[in-house]
């Protein structure tokens, strides 16, 4: 599969002049909920309502959607406000509902795309469709996995695609509900810069007060569109309640938010950011120089381990690195996620040198 102009066309054919909003309750919950809700989008820069009709729980016993009867009141929303309705699919059998009830949109939720046999089934269930059809991130941080799912959906003819990224699960608890790995879909889009990338920044945040940040970091990074779970009464919505904001919330965000020209033409700039941009090169070169000195100690480190035999992981001396590392992290203005995602990368690295060193 391989970018082509052609893959932007649907997002074109709306003629925004502003990033595309997607927006909804988590869950739709009544008739009389989602009516007030879309009424309330009606009139702002919202073109797709979304809903969830079927809510896929981590453990049994939640709420899990109200079903069928839901893609009625998403078809009245429809008839009596204009908006276009999105929901999410997980088996062909909401596939087949959801199409019987000429549902705009369809995407694919980030615990479907790490199962390529469900999306498989899914795109077959889709084959030559011409509705929207999106896919979020797997749950997991791996890029093949998402283009895997993107590749079966483009294989049974399915032209109007996009990715929505929603963040990645992690184990470490982080600030973040789903750890965004911006590179990540940055990957993604500089592999497909024509397909629209719309970030959702209720999943990663999973708190209403951080969504407007995390929405004009997507913006900053050229993102077409955000996907934002909205609520006339978030507090005490059925599922995900923390992470929806009220309508009036969200048209004050789109206030807010400020869209980002992808470049300026003027030489003034360009000669600024020719500069800088020199600066930042000869400081990557100078941490790999860096990188590779400090490997060579390692490798000193792991012959003198195998000498005395060792074991190579010290754990102690580990955190204490780590703990240390954090505190000069942020006195350097260095968030504490980037600092630990970095040494752990440089830790792995010493280790797999030591490795080679003992075992040779």
């Amino acid at each position: 599969m391989e970018n082509k102009k052609e893959f932007h066309t649907w997002l074109d054919d709306f003629h925004l002049n502003h990033p595309l909003v997607i927006a909804g309750p988590c869950s739709a919950e009544t008739e009389e909920q989602v009516l007030k809700i879309a009424y309330e989008l009606k009139d702002s820069d919202v073109t797709i309502f979304r809903a969830g009709i079927w809510k896929p729980r981590t453990r049994p016993g939640g709420f899990e959607g109200v079903g069928e009867i839901g893609l009625k009141w998403l078809q009245k929303a429809k008839a009596e406000t204009g908006l276009l309705m999105a929901t999410e699919v997980a088996t062909a059998a909401h596939v087949k509902l959801a199409l019987e009830y000429d549902i705009d949109v369809l995407w694919i939720g980030a615990r479907t795309t790490v199962n390529p046999f469900a999306v498989q089934e899914i795109a077959d269930a889709l084959q030559g469709t011409d509705k929207i059809v999106l896919l979020k991130n797997p749950v997991n941080p791996d890029l093949s996995l998402w283009i895997g799912g993107l590749e079966r959906l483009y294989n049974a003819n399915i032209k109007k695609l996009g990715v929505i990224h929603r963040g990645f699960s992690t184990y470490e608890k982080t600030k973040y509900r789903n750890n965004p790995e911006w590179q990540i879909a940055i990957d993604m889009q500089n592999r497909f810069p024509d397909l629209p990338l719309i970030c959702d920044p209720s999943h990663i945040t999973g708190k209403r007060d951080m969504i407007q940040e995390v929405s004009q970091q997507a913006l900053d990074l050229n993102y077409d569109g955000l996907i934002i779970e909205t609520h006339i009464d978030p507090d005490n919505a059925w599922s995900d309640a923390a992470q929806q904001v009220t309508p009036t919330t969200l048209k004050q965000m789109f206030l807010n938010l400020k869209v980002r020209k992808v470049t300026d033409d003027e030489s003034e700039y360009n000669q600024k950011m020719a500069k800088l941009r020199m600066q930042i090169d000869e400081f990557d070169e100078k941490i790999l120089e860096i990188l590779g000195n400090r490997m060579k100690v390692a490798d000193k480190i792991g012959l003198l381990k195998k000498e005395k035999n060792v074991a190579i992981l010290q754990n102690q001396r580990w955190n204490e690195i780590l703990g240390k590392m954090i505190l000069e992290g942020e006195e350097k203005g260095l968030s504490n996620e980037f600092v630990m995602q970095l040494f752990k990368a440089i830790h792995q690295e010493s280790i797999s040198h030591q490795e080679k060193v003992i075992n040779k």
